[in-house]
């Protein structure tokens, strides 16, 4: 809800134009800005267990994690391992059913608001809507919030100039339904523009480059690594060459942690990582 958000305002926006409510009094929007929550030294999942109401086993079972300021930080795992899951709590989209995570020392569950507002988030399936390239990197801001020069920053940081000049009315052409003018490395880029827009410190990646060829990925991952720079990463991977230079990496198998530590010590074990990376290998060969 907190990701369509902006949709859903926009929408919104375009029904009040023509003036289909009443009272307009009864759809205000937030009456007070809210405050950024910064992170200070860490952010920590204590113990945090949670269970989808239709499944027996806990889609994440007694997970504690420390993640420093500043650190990027790679989740890596099977398919339904619990990864989206743990993101999902971290991002505040999801309440543990026990345990809890705090930012520093202040409980995600009394400052949810605050703590997303501080997020750039790049998922794997980009929303885009029927407007133009500029509104779409712009999505959630609204009239004079929005900085043209800004805005502008930030797609030629996203490695988006080559596609706005292939464009019949650059930045004002109009992308289509789920921008059909564009391939999947042009809609993730427009995500990347989003983040660097939104200049958070805290940027989280979610599977970011999953579904593109090499040579989108190779474009992407150039995009990225500017964006990463003095910022607090969590990246959700299921190639490991994604995760390879970070700092930390947790592994996640049925909801557990099962290792962690960088990509040359969880190579050199003989563990879930190294029988992934040898999985990924063998079939970059193939």
């Amino acid at each position: 809800m907190q990701f369509s958000s902006p949709a859903a305002d926009f929408v919104e926006d375009e029904v009040d134009t023509f003036g289909k409510y009443a009272d307009h009094e009864a759809f205000p929007r937030t009456p007070e800005p809210v405050v950024p929550l910064q992170l200070e030294r860490e952010l920590r999942i204590e113990e945090v267990t949670f269970r989808y109401p239709t499944r027996q086993r806990p889609a994440i079972d007694s997970v504690s994690l420390h993640i420093k300021a500043g650190e990027s930080f790679g989740i890596v795992g099977p398919t339904g391992s619990g990864k989206s899951t743990l993101l999902d709590v971290i991002l505040g989209m999801l309440e543990p059913d026990s345990g809890a995570v705090f930012v520093d020392d202040l409980p995600l569950a009394e400052r949810r608001d605050p703590w997303q507002r501080t997020i750039g988030y790049v998922p794997q399936d980009v929303y885009l809507i029927d407007d133009t390239l500029r509104a779409n990197v712009a999505l959630g801001w609204y009239g004079e919030e929005i900085d043209e020069g800004r805005v502008l920053e930030a797609i030629g940081l996203a490695g988006l100039d080559d596609v706005v000049v292939g464009l019949p009315n650059g930045v004002e052409t109009i992308l289509g339904e789920r921008g059909v003018r564009l391939s999947g490395g042009q809609r993730q880029r427009i995500a990347i523009a989003r983040a660097f827009l939104r200049n958070a410190p805290i940027l989280i990646l979610d599977e970011a480059t999953s579904d593109l060829d090499a040579e989108s990925e190779f474009i992407i991952q150039q995009a990225l690594a500017d964006l990463m720079k003095g910022r607090t990463v969590l990246v959700i991977a299921h190639r490991l060459a994604t995760v390879r230079r970070a700092d930390r990496i947790v592994v996640i198998d049925e909801g557990r942690i099962v290792d962690i530590g960088r990509h040359e010590e969880l190579l050199a074990r003989d563990g879930l990582y190294r029988r992934l990376h040898a999985l990924q290998m063998e079939g970059a060969r193939v």
